[in-house]
């Protein structure tokens, strides 16, 4: 163990976990969970790491249990957190549309705004954010938490809206619910305990844990390229690499080809390589990589 106390770390468990897990390893930290147990180990001796659900975690790193972590917006939110916010990391791999808690009634019913619910029951697990929304707009409702099963209780008659979490609507739509107002929109944050941050240590342990999931996840859209190219197509070649900087070129050995190396935004590969090899670009390796600072 590190002379010094180690930073507790907390992560998500459930949806999110193993997303989480893969991000850290991307970023050069291995987890290793265990099913049994709420203390994940980790290769590091500077962090103590545990897994707990995303509703509970702000809470925790407000009381100084733990000194960092990773938790919804909408928890914090929801919890009326007083952490430090270091910054959002977007790393959900269901979709590449943001969270979303939306207000929803059944498709058939005549509800078309908010302000139709006057006097009716909601059902949420975000139970402040919700009936917060509500009174500010002056609208009075009956706000219960829902502890599952929330998309079923419009149609059973339960509940006459609901508010629920969602990245493409599907699984309303599939229940038969409608959208008619998006409250809130949430994305995975790292906070801090406010004392623990202002701890030098700690700080330099948080700031070191932001650098490198950031430098992950922007590696996570782009790929590196590299291939060989002739003396005279080596301009028509770089011309078309987008690149962070300029290509990377280097003479091969007692020859008159070129070796081009670049990091390119992995959605223009599909492209882009077609027209490298229409260019007298040869012998063309894409690859991963895992970090870009």
């Amino acid at each position: 163990m590190s002379r010094r106390d180690p930073l507790k770390f907390v992560i998500p468990k459930g949806s999110l976990e193993q997303a989480t897990i893969d991000l850290f390893r991307r970023a050069g930290w291995n987890i290793s969970v265990s099913p049994r147990s709420y203390f994940p180990s980790v290769d590091d001796d500077e962090i103590f790491m545990a897994r707990l659900r995303a509703q509970e975690i702000s809470r925790y790193i407000e009381s100084a249990t733990f000194d960092a972590g990773l938790t919804g917006k909408d928890w914090i939110l929801e919890n009326e957190s007083n952490v430090k916010v270091i910054d959002d990391l977007v790393y959900s791999k269901v979709s590449q549309n943001p969270a979303r808690w939306v207000l929803a009634v059944d498709a058939g019913s005549g509800y078309k705004v908010p302000e139709d619910l006057e006097g009716k029951r909601i059902a949420t697990e975000l139970v402040g954010v919700t009936k917060k929304f509500f009174s500010e707009r002056g609208i009075k409702v009956d706000v219960e938490f829902s502890w599952g099963s929330t998309e079923a209780k419009v149609k059973e008659g339960v509940v006459d809206a609901i508010v629920d979490v969602t990245e493409t609507g599907s699984t309303l739509r599939a229940n038969g619910l409608k959208i008619i107002y998006n409250i809130l929109t949430t994305n995975t944050q790292l906070i801090a305990n406010n004392q623990s941050y202002e701890d030098p240590f700690k700080r330099e342990k948080i700031e070191q844990i932001h650098l490198m999931l950031q430098s992950a996840l922007e590696a996570r859209k782009m790929v590196g390229l590299k291939m060989n190219v002739p003396e005279e197509n080596l301009d028509t070649v770089v011309g078309l690499l987008p690149s962070l900087n300029a290509p990377t070129v280097a003479g091969l050995y007692k020859s008159e080809w070129f070796s081009v190396e670049s990091v390119v935004s992995e959605e223009v590969v599909r492209t882009l390589i077609p027209k490298l090899l229409k260019s007298g670009a040869r012998g063309i390796i894409e690859y991963s990589i895992n970090k870009v600072l």
